[in-house]
């Protein structure tokens, strides 16, 4: 497995990287938003495509996915970087390698274990699974190794999921659309100002989450109730429309807010997540609370 990168341009003396919504213009010697693209002058790489950070056997609930073989147990691997800057993330140290400075040194620093496709495959047999989830960071910086793995992965019976910001651009959102089996998707808000704060955008999501469900991907969705950014009655009821429109049989994982990383807020009450859940339940058919009990 090479770190050359796909999805990208020349644009007069740098490079125009097509993987997610941003887009970036990258100078030589710069790295875009996601802090693992960048650029030499020359040649258009991620030092940790095939590279991982965390490796686990989950069970399939933690992804949350409670709607695609539960009760099973999935392979799990996580790498570094993101494409957004949520003040809450939980896994801020491999998301946020380099703490939004401009360069990748730190991402090639840090331990991070090569795996081939192959391994991979042999990995996941190994300890008997039939999936395997990119998840912990935003999974589709590994876009390339994922759709290098998943013909391996499926001529072994082995499913590929997505636990993503689905913040992709089209053109990555279709090449992977085949060969994902389930993908759990976090609508940070449905606040637009509020989204483009975090580094991510409204429409985008939406345009992506409708496109797989459309395209036969079993789609479940997670909306961390952050108070100050995602705990508006009227948010919420927006989304919730929304999600009913695409289909009422989109399951919804609401989930509990706990201060992490740069956020200090309180945790989100219970009474409000309760509110929420009923409030969903009226138009949804798999409504899940999580970080409650």
């Amino acid at each position: 497995m090479t770190n050359t990168a796909r999805w990208w341009k020349r644009e007069k003396d740098g490079a125009r990287c097509g993987l997610c919504f941003h887009r970036c213009f990258i100078p030589p010697g710069s790295v875009g938003y996601c802090e693992v693209r960048e650029w030499d002058g020359d040649v258009f790489s991620s030092p940790c495509l095939g590279r991982f950070s965390s490796c686990a056997v989950d069970p399939i609930e933690k992804k949350p996915l409670y709607h695609w073989r539960p009760g099973s147990y999935i392979f799990s691997l996580g790498s570094v970087g993101c494409n957004m800057r949520c003040p809450f993330c939980q896994n801020h140290r491999i998301a946020q390698p380099a703490g939004g400075a401009q360069s990748a040194q730190n991402a090639r620093k840090m331990s991070l274990t090569p795996m081939s496709p192959l391994e991979l495959v042999r990995s996941v047999k190994r300890e008997g699974l039939s999936a395997v989830a990119y998840t912990y960071n935003e999974p589709t910086l590994q876009a390339e190794y994922i759709l290098q793995a998943a013909p391996l992965l499926k001529e072994a019976g082995i499913a590929s999921v997505l636990v993503t910001n689905g913040m992709f651009s089209a053109e990555a959102r279709d090449e992977l659309a085949p060969w994902v089996g389930a993908a759990n998707v976090d609508v940070k808000t449905f606040d637009p100002v509020k989204y483009t704060a975090l580094g991510g955008s409204l429409d985008v999501v939406k345009e992506n989450v409708a496109s797989w469900v459309r395209a036969g991907v079993h789609v479940e969705l997670t909306n961390l109730v952050v108070p100050g950014i995602s705990d508006s009655r009227e948010d919420f009821t927006r989304m919730v429309d929304w999600v009913a429109e695409i289909s009422p049989a989109v399951p919804l994982h609401i989930s509990r807010y706990f201060p992490a990383h740069k956020y200090a807020a309180p945790p989100t009450s219970v009474g409000l997540m309760k509110a929420f859940e009923a409030l969903a339940g009226r138009r949804l058919t798999h409504v899940h609370l999580g970080n409650v009990f």
